[in-house]
């Protein structure tokens, strides 16, 4: 298996014990000052003995200043998934863009059931998370009322916000194939449980998750490993995590290399404070020591030469470039303003010396006017003659192409299917709803969405602007704040454009005859979206892999 190149995080596992209130809180505290990454607890809400998962993450989220804090898993069956998504993005706005949201279908169902929540067969356990995470994302994204009809959920017009301050992840526990498949097509991350996946079923696991997300035109690599751990510093070694850190480190980085786990999470007891302390200071630094020498040894494995499309990534013919188009307003253009590095992508990955080739815009435009005047786009101060990067840092950068090439095969669908509403094959309404439940539409993973929601804190004033990761990449440049500031407004545009397509279908429904307008909207989406995903690859992979951000979940 390969390693994904993520950067790796350490963070504690804890049971929210009501009557262990005390020492509960104080492996919070010192998992947070000694320096570990996550913090998440157990999410029961029919069992008597235990604390509220939310209320308790906020009293921790209140009490520490860095770890990101997540339930390890929420259960959906008894939190809906509309509440689920206002209470997880209210958390992460108090507390800075620190919460990730873990999700799982359900288990326990005679507690469930007995808390007048529902009982579901496997297969709608997994048919309401897929559901689910829609309405989350919906719920994240800014826009119109939205409307979801699905056999266990619906939205009929609900507003959209509160809106995470980050890119929030979304995180599911899952083992079987369906699940695992539903992670690769639609999740940010994968999150198991070592007495339920033992360390050597993670590989046939992890090719499940890596052949739906390729199926899905994701890259694999868009999907976070993480793990939670159980074990002892006393042992011999023989078994997994049976022995001192040196143990550990071995393991771990083993996992890191060749599973491509890069999330380390211990289930921690109370009293278990020396532990939090020994997996902090002895294991998590050498474990990432370990595996930076390792990665520095030769690229990820996986990774393609440079210039090569990622797996899942449409052939490069198949992508929409306007030279489709018969419209009599298509246009030929020049050559896009050259940024610092570099006049062609060819040109940039070589002076840059990454070997990551952004994606240049369109040579043909479908329409005769733009949205904006591509000539005021600022750009970023480029590489220093003497900068390196790392194998992380270059993976960093080609994820945000993977998923903008994602994005380039969802409009090569919206163009596919307007045009079958064209031919007469299928109906506007049809074409609605895909359109409607698409990334560009849904997601809060990119970063143009991310961008919104920080231009939204930035024009409030908002104190925590910044606190989250995208501004943490505008902190660490500032000269990048310009291009980040352009890339919001651009999103804003997108937005409307999207909502005229849609105008465009409905008022389609009551004149058939206006399928023109359908296809200049979608042409106009066409000549937007692919100049916007061209710049921000332009102005952003560089800044991206030299900062080390951690910004990997998009």
């Amino acid at each position: 298996m390969p390693d994904y190149g993520h950067d790796l995080r350490f963070g504690v596992f804890l049971s929210p014990s009501t009557d262990q209130v005390s020492a509960l809180l104080a492996l919070a505290d010192a998992a947070d000052r000694r320096g570990l990454d996550l913090i998440s607890v157990q999410d029961h809400p029919y069992h008597p003995g235990f604390l509220d998962a939310w209320t308790l993450l906020s009293t921790i989220a209140a009490r520490t200043n860095r770890a990101t804090v997540f339930p390890n898993v929420a259960n959906l069956p008894l939190r809906d998934p509309a509440v689920l998504a206002r209470s997880a993005a209210s958390l992460d706005i108090l507390s800075g863009g620190r919460v990730e949201l873990g999700l799982g279908a359900g288990a326990m169902w005679d507690a469930i059931a007995a808390m007048g929540g529902p009982r579901r067969k496997p297969g709608q356990a997994v048919e309401a998370l897929t559901e689910a995470i829609a309405v989350i994302r919906a719920l994240w994204t800014p826009g119109r009322g939205v409307r979801l009809e699905g056999g266990h959920y619906r939205l009929a017009g609900a507003k959209p916000g509160p809106f995470p301050v980050h890119p929030m992840q979304i995180w599911l526990g899952a083992y079987k194939p369906r699940m695992l498949r539903l992670t690769g097509r639609a999740a940010d991350g994968w999150l198991p449980s070592q007495p339920y996946a033992a360390p050597d079923t993670l590989a046939a696991m992890n090719d499940i998750i890596d052949d739906a997300a390729e199926t899905a035109g994701r890259s694999p690599g868009a999907v976070r490993r993480l793990y939670n751990i159980t074990g002892s510093f006393t042992g011999t070694g023989a078994e997994f995590l049976q022995g001192p850190p040196s143990v550990w480190v071995e393991q771990l980085a083993e996992l890191a290399v060749t599973d491509g786990i890069s999330g380390f999470i211990l289930a921690i007891e109370s009293g278990g404070t020396a532990d939090v302390e020994r997996f902090a200071h002895e294991v998590a630094p050498a474990v990432r020591d370990l595996v930076d020498r390792e990665r520095a040894g030769s690229p990820p494995a996986g990774t393609p030469p440079a210039g090569t499309p990622p797996a899942g990534t449409p052939p490069t013919s198949t992508r929409p470039t306007g030279t489709e188009s018969t419209s009599p307003e298509a246009t030929e253009v020049g050559p896009a303003a050259s940024g610092p590095t570099g006049s062609t992508p060819a040109e940039y990955a070589g002076a840059t010396g990454l070997g990551v080739v952004p994606t240049p815009p369109p040579a043909r435009r479908l329409v005769g006017t733009s949205p904006w005047d591509e000539a005021t786009r600022p750009h970023g101060p480029g590489a220093d003659a003497d900068t390196s990067y790392t194998p992380a840092g270059r993976a960093q950068g080609q994820h945000l192409i993977d998923i903008h090439d994602h994005l380039r095969h969802e409009l090569d669908q919206v163009r596919d299917v307007v045009e079958q509403v064209a031919d007469g094959t299928t109906d506007p309404g049809a074409a609605r709803s895909l359109i409607n439940a698409m990334t560009m539409r849904q997601n809060n993973w990119t970063l143009g969405a991310y961008c919104q929601s920080y231009c939204r804190i930035l024009t409030l004033h908002h104190s925590l602007e910044d606190q989250a990761m995208f501004p943490g990449l505008r902190q660490a440049d500032t000269r990048l704040a310009p291009v980040i500031d352009r890339l919001a407004e651009e999103h804003e545009v997108i937005a409307r454009i999207l909502n005229d397509v849609d105008a465009a279908l409905v008022g389609m429904v009551e004149r058939p005859g206006a399928i023109g307008e359908v296809q200049r909207a979608v042409d106009v989406l066409t000549d937007a979206l692919l100049s916007h995903l061209s710049y921000e690859e332009r102005e952003l992979v560089e800044p991206l892999a030299r900062l080390s951000t951690g910004f990997t979940g998009m």
